[in-house]
């Protein structure tokens, strides 16, 4: 099998870090290069870590290398940027979109990125335009394979203590079977769910522009 090199940006996130596990596991992937901006104990034959300045153009154009996937999994909260949109656009639309442009310049033809449901560029809300702006920019890159993933409700065990999501992740799960038909979409999903769906895409023959919402993750 011809050797094959990813790239994985958001490894120590929700989704992220079981993606991680996932790619190290599997044998379809001989090189997971994971851009980080802090050490992180974890080794591997085949992980290669990159601590990344991503706001020093330079040094992020060069730590992504050349490769064949990425896999962009990064993003923040409101409450970690202390409210400040500027910094929240700087995570959740530069780094995702730099590392789509660089990654054309270096030589990858796939990239697979988590967006949200409901993205959308026209949307009065801040983050669901955040997102959609986001996938508009990517659209426009020439991609040979484009996989967007659109989860609702992440569920699983974050490090970052939020008290409303926990209070809808005790709540939501049961009511989902309400969610039906064209309100699937809504449905909470479990990060690993997502992850597991990012691998797969990955690994299928589908060019062009996917769209990965509910029903997409969870038959993957």
């Amino acid at each position: 099998m011809q050797a094959k090199t990813a790239v994985l940006l958001g490894a120590t996130g929700l989704i992220g870090n079981h993606l991680l596990h996932f790619l190290l596991e599997d044998d379809y992937f001989t090189t997971i290069r994971v851009l980080v901006r802090k050490p992180f104990a974890f080794i591997h034959p085949k992980l290669e870590i990159q601590i990344t300045d991503f706001s020093d153009h330079d040094n992020f154009h060069s730590a992504l290398g050349r490769g064949d996937t990425i896999f962009c999994c990064i993003g923040t909260t409101m409450k970690k940027v202390k409210g400040d949109k500027t910094v929240y656009r700087s995570i959740d639309f530069d780094i995702p979109v730099r590392a789509a442009q660089w990654g054309i310049d270096n030589g990858f033809s796939q990239y697979l990125v988590v967006s949200a449901i409901g993205a959308n560029a026209s949307s009065s809300n801040f983050y669901l335009q955040l997102k959609g702006s986001m996938e508009a920019a990517i659209h426009a890159l020439p991609y040979a394979s484009l996989h967007i993933f659109r989860p609702s409700l992440l569920l699983g065990p974050r490090e970052e203590k939020r008290k409303g999501e926990r209070l809808a992740q005790s709540i939501i799960p049961a009511l989902s079977f309400m969610l039906a038909g064209s309100l699937k979409k809504y449905r909470a999903i479990n990060a690993a769910d997502v992850a597991k769906a990012m691998l797969a895409a990955a690994k299928s023959d589908k060019t062009g522009i996917n769209v990965h919402e509910y029903r997409q993750m969870k038959t993957a």
